[in-house]
């Protein structure tokens, strides 16, 4: 049965409300949470105080944002307690395509288009490593106001703060954004580094390879402490090239296919024909700057085809 009248648009709200809250926590699994316990305490409503609510879009808004910094502080918790690396979930790069609603209004003009796709759209590897070294209650600020327009006094109630406080978060958080952003290539740009880097590496011809790899390049691997995985940062364009060089030596039957990942051109690694993980990839100028390997099979759901579920 299709919802009709105002339950149909509470329920149009759920793919934004997913967006907002895997922005928030990095993860599709805790951000389904988040939205689920969302549309629970709607539900737990009387039809009366349903009624009353003037904004059913911002009521939603307020609640997941409330759930999802309960959420963040055990989330925390749990990835320090997490052998190895954290990275966060790999999606594709159109599955939040316009979920983003904020206006030049609300967080200034924007000089830079390429700015307005990273906030509105796109939900990089890159930017969601930056909101993970923030505060809570600056993620929090940051993702409402400059991605979802949200008033800071409407934040302010979210994280008890002043309306002035919380503008200093989110002034905060965006200096982390711009101290940490890093120059963003043309997309076929991106693609040709990261298709040489991959003839490089399955080649076997450590020179070239080092050539599509930034002398300070880092690599992280998320094995969700379930597959065995570096479990350290590889730094370095000699070490990281070592290291996949002897990935490949190891694993000659690996089969990478190429995927629009939030980060551009990425692929899926495969063996047997099963989904192993996602490689992603930041490039600058025209060498990689970072290489990310996802491998914990929770964080790979977005990427299974269907004849690569299992019984």
């Amino acid at each position: 049965m299709v919802p009709s009248g105002g339950d149909a648009d509470v329920v149009g709200e759920r793919r934004r409300l997913v967006s907002l809250a895997y922005r928030m926590t990095g993860t599709l699994a805790d951000a389904e949470d988040v939205v689920q316990e969302t549309y629970i305490r709607w539900y737990r409503l009387t039809e009366q105080e349903r009624g009353e609510i003037r904004s059913p879009a911002a009521w939603l808004t307020r609640a997941a944002s409330r759930i999802a910094l309960d959420v963040l502080s055990s989330a925390r918790a749990r990835r320090e307690k997490q052998i190895g690396q954290w990275l966060p979930e790999p999606i594709p790069s159109d599955l939040f395509l316009g979920t983003g609603t904020a206006s030049d209004a609300a967080v200034g003009v924007v000089e830079d288009p390429l700015d307005r796709v990273t906030l509105d759209d796109a939900v990089s590897t890159a930017l969601l490593m930056v909101l993970e070294s923030m505060t809570p209650p600056e993620r929090v600020a940051f993702v409402l106001h400059d991605v979802f327009g949200t008033p800071f006094d409407e934040i302010a109630d979210l994280v008890g703060r002043s309306p002035e406080a919380t503008r200093q978060l989110a002034s905060s958080a965006r200096r982390h954004v711009r101290e940490r952003r890093t120059t963003i290539v043309a997309s076929k740009t991106h693609d040709d580094v990261v298709r040489a880097f991959l003839a490089s590496s399955q080649g076997g011809d450590m020179r070239l390879l080092m050539r599509t790899l930034a002398p300070e390049v880092e690599l992280r691997a998320d094995g969700g402490g379930v597959v065995s995985v570096a479990p350290n940062v590889v730094t370095g364009s000699d070490r990281v090239a070592r290291f996949l060089m002897g990935v490949m030596q190891k694993r000659p039957e690996l089969v990478f296919e190429e995927r629009r990942t939030a980060d551009g051109l990425g692929y899926a690694l495969t063996l047997g024909g099963r989904l192993f993980g996602i490689a992603s990839f930041h490039v600058e100028g025209e060498q990689i700057t970072d290489v990310w390997l996802v491998l914990d099979p929770r964080k790979l759901g977005e990427w299974v085809t269907p004849d690569q579920i299992t019984e």
